[in-house]
């Protein structure tokens, strides 16, 4: 589906634009182009991966000339780039907004422009009930993508959501290998946390199936399984063979027990498509009888799609899901 085409990657020197890179790099895909502001990055990922399918372009998503430019000639965007870390958004929220809702503004507008074929959009579980600056602006990420997709009809714009990837960078496993490693106890929040375990293969897997079965407005979800915070460390523990202890800190402000990556009432209009669900965007008019009296079956008991109530890994599991992932 790549065969001689052009993509380019926002954020591209990410944990996300690295597993793209692996996927695709030696493919008959034609070019991929790195998009991102770090210089250091991009020249470390040019050093470590030498090949002539590989294209740089320092620019900022804020910056709508230096995407506008880095999009000619390409077929498909990526978006990954965006303002991820919790409490830099809570000190900066402005700062999210700029980089979160308008670069993905600036994005969308130039692909359409440029005659894009196709945008997929990643977002977060943290964009389900926003408790935090950083969940608020990747909800209006989503609004500002579906809303658009009205009317591109020459480009097709997708999002995908999914909760914390393990062992991508700021995530908790490798802050817990780095623990045990100096001997140090492990530090945890809150031990009956729960987060879904999705490894940055199932991220590219997610990405690739909305790439393929997208509806312009479409948001896809990847059902995946979960583990609690405690039995991740205890596993990570029995791994490496350690004894180092575990030390309980509380919950973080603006952090929730659970990731939830589809509300009650997405649940109620999703497509469960097997391994994924699809929630297409609401495209009603302005007709308000469809708001007020054409409603759903309130009679029905319909829960969120959260990291409590889905599959709950055994340690045998989840242990031989962190060896896959080279934590052995």
């Amino acid at each position: 589906m790549f065969k001689d085409k052009v993509l380019l990657i926002t954020g591209g020197t990410g944990s996300f634009g690295n597993a793209v890179l692996k996927r695709f790099l030696h493919t008959d895909i034609k070019e991929i182009r790195i998009f991102s502001r770090d210089e250091k990055k991009q020249h470390d990922m040019r050093v470590e991966i030498s090949s002539n399918k590989l294209k740089f372009y320092i620019g900022d998503v804020r910056d709508y000339q230096s995407i506008y430019s880095a999009i000619d000639g390409v077929d498909y965007v990526f978006h990954a780039a965006a303002l991820k870390q919790v409490p830099s958004c809570e000190f900066y929220p402005i700062e999210a907004v700029k980089t979160n809702v308008l670069g993905t503004e600036n994005v969308l507008t130039a692909s359409i422009n440029r005659g894009v074929k196709k945008v997929i959009c990643l977002s977060t579980d943290k964009a389900v009930y926003p408790i935090n600056a950083m969940g608020i602006t990747k909800a209006l990420m989503e609004k500002v993508m579906v809303a658009k997709s009205r009317n591109s009809s020459n480009t097709i714009l997708v999002g995908t959501r999914y909760g914390n990837v393990m062992a991508s960078r700021g995530s908790v496993i490798p802050l817990f290998h780095e623990q045990i490693s100096s001997g140090q106890p492990i530090t945890i929040t809150n031990p009956e946390m729960t987060r879904f375990m999705m490894t940055l293969d199932d991220a590219v897997e997610l990405v690739l199936y909305a790439f393929n079965h997208g509806n312009s407005g479409d948001i896809f979800v990847q059902k995946s399984p979960a583990s609690t915070i405690g039995e991740l460390a205890e596993a990570m523990i029995k791994i490496y063979n350690s004894d180092v202890e575990i030390k309980y800190i509380g919950t973080r402000h603006a952090e929730k027990l659970y990731e939830t990556l589809l509300a009650k009432e997405e649940v109620i209009v999703a497509e469960d498509l097997g391994n994924y669900y699809r929630v297409a965007a609401d495209n009603r008019d302005l007709n308000y009888n469809k708001y007020y009296s054409e409603g759903y079956d309130s009679n029905k008991i319909i829960e969120d799609y959260h990291s409590h109530n889905t599959n709950r890994l055994s340690e045998t599991e989840l242990i031989a899901l962190l060896n896959s992932i080279g934590y052995k």
